[in-house]
């Protein structure tokens, strides 16, 4: 997205102090992404733990996210985005802090369950508190928002590589120092949210789930997930790199899924479309996965293919979540947290299966997978083409309707972005 609106000069750094108290908190919140990738090993080794069980850090911290996303909205919507936000910021600093301390790789894993809660509650209402707090141009308020997605997810490898070239523990700690801080100046700027006038029910997003359009793009993004967060989780042990190493092969990827996700898929879909962009991009990601699965213990073409799989990551990122906003005909947080609960348990359960695989057969089966589930995923995404060309429609018609209007009605199509980027996370990544 641009940084301004149309004739619009304002600079996405124009705002309030709570606005940037709550971007510096999303910074850290996408930091999670891969702020543990660079410790794996070193976890691994120094907890005596296997492969498999240390892979569980991703999955306990997913499942549970993806769980947690289902009452997000029920909680929100009840004591308003402010009060969940900051409780999201507690639940963080204190399971980060606890997995931290810990002594065994169960405890950690445990900790990490308690971590996906708190970022469950915060990413599900940070950009909603930027958006209310903003006064210094809404448009600039998005790019900032992304800003933050783009940076953190970037900057968490390599601050993960450097803490934990000292110890596995310094990254844990870290997060855990920075979210407090967050939450003081979350506490203390931003003002209060006033509570929804109408409460969402607690089985809404499972009840959004009976549209075809979300269950179709849901699947296909578990698909996706399953692919990547087998590359992101287990990846790194064949590497036989040191943390601050590993760091700086996980920044590369980061500094891939943000420019991507900002510039570059806006750039392929404005060529190609949404389907087209979609099919090309998931192709693409199966060739990178059956590269990675025959090479994967050639370690420069596996770290060259694993920072090329950021590309795809962050064009997956806008282009999927924009398509499924726009098929889905449920209010856009509900749609939100449905298909983040879908996609997040292919996350969640991958790096496991990975690393079972692993100990059962060899470490080239477990890529091999993954390029034959993102396979499947194309193959969903072709039962729901129509949607797609129903979702190019209506995009299309909305530019066509912003390039005509004046300031008000751009802030309102700024609006509906705003509400279909909340879910564009590095990770989900986060």
């Amino acid at each position: 997205m641009s940084g301004a609106s149309h004739g619009s000069a304002v600079s996405p750094f124009k705002q309030p102090k709570a606005v940037f108290a709550v971007a510096f908190a999303c910074v850290v919140s996408f930091m999670g992404i891969g702020l543990v990738d660079p410790i794996l090993p070193a976890i691994s080794n120094q907890l005596n733990a296997s492969p498999s069980e240390t892979t569980l850090l991703f999955t306990s911290y997913l499942v549970v996210t993806a769980v947690a996303m289902l009452i997000t909205n029920w909680v929100s919507s009840r004591i308003g985005a402010k009060r969940t936000l900051i409780a999201g910021l507690v639940l963080i600093v204190i399971f980060a802090a606890l997995a931290g301390s810990s002594g065994s790789i169960s405890d950690i894993i445990g900790f990490r369950a308690g971590w996906g809660v708190g970022n469950a509650l915060f990413i599900a209402t940070s950009l909603a508190v930027i958006v209310a707090s903003a006064s210094g141009g809404f448009a600039g308020a998005i790019v900032l928002y992304e800003t933050a997605l783009g940076f953190g997810i970037a900057i968490g490898p390599l601050l993960g590589g450097t803490l934990g070239n000292i110890s596995w523990r310094g990254p844990f700690y870290g997060v855990s120092v920075l979210m407090a801080i967050a939450l003081i100046a979350t506490v203390v700027l931003v003002e209060p949210t006033p509570v929804p006038a109408v409460k969402t029910s607690l089985t809404a997003p499972l009840k959004a789930l009976r549209h075809r359009g979300l269950l179709t793009m849901g699947l296909t993004a578990l698909c996706y997930n399953w692919g990547f967060f087998t590359i992101l989780g287990y990846a790194p042990f064949p590497m036989n790199l040191s943390p601050i190493r590993l760091g700086f092969v996980f920044f590369g990827w980061g500094i891939c899924v943000a420019l991507f996700s900002v510039f570059g898929a806006s750039w392929l879909q404005a060529r190609l479309g949404i389907a087209r962009t979609m099919y090309l991009n998931l192709s693409i990601f199966a060739l990178i996965s059956l590269g990675i699965a025959i090479w994967v213990l050639n370690t420069p073409v596996l770290i060259t293919l694993v920072i090329l799989s950021g590309v795809v990551c962050g064009v997956n990122n806008t282009v999927t979540t924009q398509a499924v906003m726009t098929v889905s005909p449920v209010e856009r947080p509900v749609a939100s947290a449905a298909y983040s609960f879908v996609r997040f348990i292919g996350g969640g359960l991958a790096p496991y299966v990975a690393g079972r695989l692993v100990a059962d057969i060899n470490i080239h089966v477990p890529f091999y997978l993954g390029a034959g589930v993102i396979v499947l995923g194309i193959g969903i995404l072709t039962t729901g083409h129509k949607l797609l060309g129903d979702a190019e429609r209506v995009q299309a018609e909305a530019a066509s309707a912003a390039l005509h209007s004046g300031p008000a009605e751009v802030a309102a199509e700024r609006e509906l972005e705003a509400d279909e980027k909340a879910e564009a996370l590095a990770g989900d990544a986060d």
